[in-house]
């Protein structure tokens, strides 16, 4: 199977084919539907390492052994004209996804993100408040359970169009809190959990409505002020620092120079730097617009440096 699919180039989100595996005593079309190929894992298979000898027996190159009667059945999923090619997909993956597992990337793929890392995060906070501040304030965004399963791999997802995770605009809120309302907060999660006065889709403890850490749909809008609008730009000053000295204007003059077949690591890694890049603009022009369509007063006075 993994050969036939390598015939096939890559397309994100717009391939021509699918593959299906059937059983060789399988006519029917109903029962071909039960056996699709997670094309994805079919493509990771093709991109699996070889032997330490470089060696690869028959028996481990073939995808079907002698009791297995299955077979790989390519179809057309929409009409194709004579001469274009023909395109497969490894999945609806972001470039870092591609490059990371098969070494090449596209230009203007929807699916590409930004990360930004706790500990980004944090060296924005240590500009503004004490290291107790911060651990504070990141400790309670914890216990009401916007952290997800690990915090050893906190980070927060940039999307293509440059609108933050909610998780971070929360956390940015809860950093800003004033300290009475912190306080207030933080002793009602810690008698009651976070359950306090909760209806589906928010919480409400002590005068401030989260969405809870699984309603990822909820709007940002009334938590946008215009001081955490002011911590994305920050924030996203810093992750665009992590590509040195460079414009991005100069990353794609070099991008345009480069040899697709000559400096293939040279172009993907281009290519990558700069959609990242692309989308971090995206985000400075989501929170400045945010500014702007927030009403000043209601943003809270900026707290000063705690000790």
């Amino acid at each position: 199977m993994v050969p036939l699919a390598d015939l096939f180039n890559h397309k994100t989100g717009a391939e021509d084919v699918h593959f299906t595996a059937l059983s060789s005593n399988d006519e029917s079309e109903d029962d071909a539907d039960d056996g699709i190929v997670d094309e994805e894992a079919l493509a990771q298979n093709s991109s699996m390492d070889k032997t330490e000898n470089g060696v690869v027996s028959d028996t481990e190159c073939s995808s079907v052994t002698e009791d297995d009667t299955s077979m790989l059945e390519m179809v057309m999923i929409k009409d194709v004209s004579t001469g274009t090619e023909v395109f497969n997909t490894y999945g609806l993956l972001g470039n870092a996804a591609l490059l990371h597992r098969y070494g090449f990337t596209e230009q203007d793929n929807t699916y590409d993100i930004v990360n930004i890392d706790m500990e980004l995060v944090l060296e924005w906070c240590s500009s503004l408040f004490s290291d107790r501040h911060s651990r504070s304030r990141i400790s309670l965004w914890r216990r009401l359970g916007y952290s997800g399963d690990s915090e050893n791999s906190e980070y927060f997802e940039i999307s293509f169009d440059g609108e933050p995770q909610i998780e971070l605009i929360i956390l940015l809120h809860i950093i800003f809190l004033p300290d009475d309302v912190y306080h207030k907060l933080d002793l009602s999660v810690a008698v009651t959990g976070n359950r306090h006065e909760s209806s589906e889709k928010t919480t409400f403890l002590n005068g401030d409505i989260f969405p809870h850490s699984n309603e990822s749909n909820m709007s940002k809008k009334p938590l946008m002020t215009k001081e955490i609008c002011t911590a994305l730009l920050s924030l996203a000053d810093i992750r665009e620092s992590l590509y040195g000295l460079k414009s991005i204007e100069d990353d794609m003059e070099e991008l345009k120079k480069c040899s697709f077949v000559g400096d293939r690591k040279v172009y993907h890694s281009l290519v990558l730097r700069i959609s990242e890049r692309k989308i971090i603009q995206k985000l400075r022009n989501y929170a400045s617009k945010s500014c702007k369509i927030t009403n000043p007063s209601s943003a809270r006075k900026k707290l000063k440096r705690t000790a």
